[in-house]
């Protein structure tokens, strides 16, 4: 089989019927170019909405849950052991919401090489006092570098920044409190906590993390200060957050790392289980729209092809009856199929880049997302592999039925017709 006669006779043939060829390259390259824009626009989507997500939560989060003994005395009787117990108004354990011997667990698990790094923290509800008025919220005692390099908090500061912590009595508030309290860098905000002590602390920074009912609320200050405010010793610790290198493997080290340490565990699926439900709908509902789009063209190729073997029945006869055989016919209706496809994929990864680079570059400004200036796009080369490779698999296929058709046809029947 001459391959490059038979290229150069599918060539010719769509050269041929020129108009109809543009018209089923335009169809595959539009196809293509909304498969990957629709696809990097979604995931670009999915990466900020995740980011958002996995930047602000721990992979493994170490604590100690309130809740009440999973063991009552009565069950732990002889006499009653072996009956059936009816117990009522059952209180919580209190186990207090320190983590013991705090310091050995986060040596133990930074010396573990499936870890990034390790951030202890310090939760507590507080109450921000303005003149008369108390506003519930949270105070987040951070060790500051190790917070910032695990969750970007740099990145959601709109005033101040968060090293500025290091110093002695100071606080970083979220941006809808500092609003509610007409509040600014360098102001005195005056704190109580649950216990009822009382501390004046320097603001130094304002961060944002687009989240209302969290910037409303938030407040950070470093280790140090948190202890002191609650009155609780150097080695006082709520939280110890973990990152790793591998997050597929969250939920299996949670399990693992609450019966090392005995302590309650919680991997980000879980505590985030919506955000990773979004994330799964929006891409299939992405890729979905961009597959029936390219099976649309191939339909259109299916037609055009079709059309042409019917108007080109005598060229197909005479191809034949001077020596091409059905196999030879089939390739070159094959060819025709594949140059289009080809043509209209390639011109498709173009457009579709020159698209996605259109929207990465328009405005798009939110409160809610100070730091974010353009719509989000994910330059995944992947979705270009796709996209070709999609449009090669649904032109080949839209040609091979034409194709084989014309391969069936008997000259002699075509020739005697005419």
């Amino acid at each position: 089989m001459n391959f490059r006669l038979i290229i150069n006779i599918a060539v010719h043939l769509l050269r041929a019927r020129l108009k109809q060829t543009v018209v089923a390259a335009v169809g595959v390259t539009f196809g293509i170019a909304m498969f990957i824009t629709l696809v990097s626009f979604m995931n670009g989507m999915n990466d900020l909405l995740d980011g958002l997500m996995l930047n602000r939560t721990p992979h493994v989060r170490l604590y100690n849950e309130i809740k009440p003994s999973e063991e009552q005395p009565i069950s732990l009787s002889a006499k009653y052991k072996s009956n059936t117990n009816f117990i009522s108004s059952i209180k919580p354990k209190d186990r207090g919401k320190a983590i013991y011997n705090s310091q050995a667990i986060i040596k133990n698990l930074k010396a573990d090489d499936r870890i990034i790094d390790v951030a202890p923290k310090i939760t507590e509800p507080v109450f921000f006092n303005s003149g008369t008025i108390e506003i519930s919220g949270i105070i987040n005692g951070i060790d500051v570098v190790a917070e910032d390099k695990l969750f970007q908090l740099s990145d959601y500061m709109v005033e101040g920044k968060i090293s500025d912590l290091k110093q002695n009595n100071s606080i970083v508030i979220g941006k809808g409190l500092a609003d509610k309290m007409l509040l600014t860098t360098g102001d005195i905000i005056k704190i109580t906590s649950a216990k009822g002590n009382l501390a004046s602390l320097k603001i130094v920074g304002v961060s944002q993390i687009g989240i209302s009912d969290i910037d409303d609320k938030i407040s950070y200050t470093s280790l140090a200060t948190a202890r002191k405010l609650l009155g609780e010793s150097t080695s006082y610790v709520t939280d110890i957050q973990v990152k790793l290198f591998d997050i597929t493997s969250a939920p299996a080290l949670a399990k693992e790392f609450k019966s090392k340490f005995d302590l309650d565990t919680i991997d980000y699926q879980t505590t985030n289980s919506q955000f990773e439900t979004g994330s799964t709908i929006r891409s299939i509902i992405s890729y979905a729209v961009g597959i029936v789009l390219l099976i649309v063209a191939g339909f259109g190729i299916y037609n055009i092809l079709n059309m042409m073997i019917f108007e080109k029945m005598d060229s197909i006869a005479i191809l034949k009856a001077t020596g091409f055989s059905g196999s030879d016919v089939k390739w070159i209706f094959i060819s025709l199929s594949l140059i289009i496809g080809i043509a209209g994929g390639v011109f498709g990864l173009i457009f579709g880049y020159i698209f996605s680079s259109i929207i990465d570059v328009l405005p798009f400004n939110t409160a809610s997302l100070p730091t974010v200036k353009t719509y989000p796009i994910n330059y995944n080369p992947v979705f270009y592999v796709i996209g070709i490779s999609f449009a090669l698999i649904t032109t080949a296929v839209a040609g091979f039925f034409p194709a084989l058709k014309a391969s069936k046809i008997d000259p002699v029947e075509i020739i005697r017709g005419k």
